[in-house]
């Protein structure tokens, strides 16, 4: 009888003993998504790095454009959220270095502003998520094989705007024009795209095109007015040297009284006469909604690469007059 008591407190003993362990599991699982939970949210430590090609109005409008949008989705630098941010000024080996140190880094999220930023930061860092911005063609950069299925670990906006649309534009406000020139940078696979897509948009229309190639802002103002000699009116893509270089294409534009219609809203804002464009700063916007997403949990791959929202005509009025053209009757060109 004893040995029977005995071995019944023994089980008892046991079964308690498991109760506590599974009620104790059950409380540090608990605690482990309350954890979990809070390092999702708003009041966790976020960490962006943001490599950024170069001091340039558009690329400057993405970043700050990303890092406002941030601010109203709740996070704030210096509270909830730190900004890595790195500028290579256009120089090849600072893209490289830079890169590795985002990717030491172990950051949240990482951001690249405009293609090369992006080439060299994938090429770094295949492990954190990553986004990109200002970009037009993620595809041929090599990017991304699909634009509504992202590979890889990497996704963002693109800056395309139908370029055959900024053609019509063109020929619509410059009937006469009949030679069109086409600057833009041959190191740039964005504007190596959208310069096949112009010579297409062209063809179509009837008119003959003049392409000739810058390799920095130095080369700018001798080209344009080479270019400018040579044309009625001159298209260009959206080329980060150009865009850099956009008052000294504007003053010779004025100069020569050769029409630019380029393919951003910035560059219109700094020299030319019009385009259908968006801002910049809207794109930086849409890319940090993206991040928002990835913080939450979702996957670069799980979002499809987003197109400019909000595009629109802009029109510079001050070059529009020099052209002897009414900016509300270019308001009303479709």
């Amino acid at each position: 009888m004893k040995q029977q008591r005995e071995e019944i407190i023994m089980k008892k003993h046991t079964g308690l003993m498991l109760v506590l362990t599974i009620a104790l599991a059950v409380l540090v699982s608990a605690c482990g998504s309350k954890a979990n939970s809070s390092a999702s949210g708003k009041d966790a430590k976020v960490k962006i790095g943001i490599l950024q090609l170069m001091d340039q109005s558009a690329l400057d409008q993405a970043r700050k454009g990303f890092i406002a949008e941030l601010k109203k989705e709740g996070y704030t630098q210096g509270k909830n959220l730190t900004i890595d941010y790195v500028n290579a000024q256009n120089d090849q080996a600072n893209l490289k270095s830079m890169s590795e140190k985002l990717a030491k880094d172990k950051n949240t999220v990482n951001v690249a502003i405009a293609t090369p930023a992006a080439q060299a930061l994938l090429q770094a860092d295949k492990d954190t998520p990553q986004l990109f911005t200002a970009i037009t063609d993620p595809v041929s950069a090599g990017l991304t094989t699909s634009m509504k299925k992202p590979s890889g670990n990497v996704t963002g906006t693109s800056d395309m705007v139908p370029v055959a649309g900024q053609i019509e534009l063109l020929h619509k406000l410059f009937p006469k024009a009949k030679k069109i020139g086409l600057l833009y940078n041959a190191a740039e696979p964005n504007s190596v795209y959208s310069i096949k897509l112009a010579q297409a948009a062209l063809k179509k229309l009837g008119l003959s095109a003049d392409a000739k190639t810058v390799a920095t802002t130095a080369d700018v103002q001798q080209t344009m007015t080479a270019l400018a000699s040579q044309v009625d009116a001159i298209y260009m893509p959206a080329d980060n040297v150009l865009t850099a270089a956009m008052a000294t294409v504007g003053k010779v534009s004025a100069d020569k009284k050769v029409p630019v219609i380029p393919a951003t809203g910035p560059m219109v804002k700094l020299g030319g006469v019009a385009t259908n464009g968006f801002s910049y700063t809207d794109l930086g916007a849409q890319t940090a909604k993206m991040a928002v997403k990835i913080i939450k949990g979702k996957k670069p791959q799980d979002l499809p690469v987003e197109m400019p929202q909000n595009v629109g005509l802009v029109v510079n009025d001050k070059m529009a007059k020099v052209f002897n053209i009414d900016p509300q009757k270019i308001v009303g060109t479709k």
